[in-house]
């Protein structure tokens, strides 16, 4: 058995070390506590296997990490995502076991968050200014974004300007797979502005940077019911509630959370039209609010895992693997069997 603390870890250093220390402090008054419970187990004798498993990290001012252990034969170690500072638990399995099984457990605090967080120094927002593989800041995302924000100057408004056009020009796609492939460049090309909540909010992340805007999808996944509106939430097995979200930077201002994708989500779901008043109220509450029945992963968008053989994935929502016999579908439960579970502690 091997199960370690992560906050009184020392294994990735002292990147996490203020983590650790600010996680032990008591949850204040305000906030809620979930756990999180992840059960996946690999096919039986597939050989040598590699698995990584996104969590949730501290972020800005609405969430924190209580606790993080996991329990199973295999060596397993955190590995912290330098850039977006994503956290990744990892599990390496040797030749022969017959089966390939993990358990991680996580507790995170979370509160609702309206308007601005705390800001990010300049090399950090230029981090969030440039182009990735499938969101670039040029050609027709440059052009589009400049159609959008028009004669606008003020950076509220510029944001305000793409959110909107966003929310008018999408819509969601039921049958895509998992939440989307978030190829912004793609959507805008062929015209094809359908699809799920890392398609929506990544269009609207790329469109904000090409506006010079520093924007960043926030990976997560939901963690309770909704007190908004039913579709918005989940409880119990979360296996299939991960959900990514975007926040844009207003230069002397701070961090603002935006979720376009949720709109279209509602008028799908609940069968209402995007002109009528429910879609209309829930349209202003998702630009400058965030209810925070869920927790965020990572923002990291086209990385490439410690260990990974494979292309780089273009972000880590769900649970990635690699075998001797090539990459299990965590969309597919029978090659990759795992579930998620969360509860709210009280």
């Amino acid at each position: 058995m091997n199960r370690r603390a992560f906050i009184n870890s020392g294994i990735i250093g002292a990147a996490c070390a203020a983590f650790g220390t600010r996680a032990s402090a008591a949850v204040p008054s305000g906030w809620r506590q979930f756990e999180l419970s992840y059960r996946i187990a690999l096919a039986a004798g597939v050989g040598p296997a590699r698995l990584w498993v996104p969590v949730p990290q501290d972020a800005l001012d609405y969430q924190r990490v209580i606790d993080l252990r996991w329990q199973g034969a295999a060596p397993t170690s955190l590995w912290w995502e330098p850039a977006s500072r994503a956290p990744v638990v990892t599990v390496a399995w040797p030749d022969g076991p017959a089966s390939h099984d993990a358990e991680i457990v996580v507790r995170v605090a979370t509160r609702d968050r309206s308007g601005f967080a705390p800001g990010s120094g300049a090399a950090e927002l230029a981090e969030y200014l440039r182009p990735t593989a499938s969101s670039p800041t040029d050609g027709i995302v440059l052009t589009r974004a400049r159609e959008i924000i028009g004669d606008r100057t003020a950076p509220l408004e510029q944001a305000r300007a793409i959110y909107d056009w966003v929310v008018d020009s999408t819509f969601r796609r039921e049958e895509t797979r998992g939440c989307g492939l978030g190829n912004v460049a793609f959507m805008l090309e062929s015209g094809d502005m359908g699809g799920k909540c890392a398609d929506i909010n990544s269009l609207y992340v790329g469109l904000a940077r090409a506006a010079g805007l520093p924007a960043r999808d926030v990976f997560g996944i939901r963690v309770a019911d909704s007190v908004v509106t039913r579709s918005l939430g989940k409880s119990g097995d979360v296996t299939k509630a991960q959900h990514c979200r975007a926040e844009v930077h207003i230069d002397g201002k701070g961090w603002f959370p935006v979720d376009p994708a949720h709109v279209r989500k509602v008028v799908l779901e609940e069968e209402v039209p995007v002109d009528g008043d429910k879609v209309k109220a829930l349209r202003e509450r998702l630009f400058g609010n965030w209810e925070m029945n869920w927790a965020g992963f990572n923002y990291a968008r086209d990385l490439t895992l410690p260990g990974q053989k494979q292309a780089p994935l273009g972000f880590l929502m769900y649970p990635y693997a690699e075998t001797v016999s090539g990459n299990p579908d965590p969309l597919d439960p029978a090659s990759f069997a795992y579930t998620i579970t969360a509860k709210e502690i009280t």
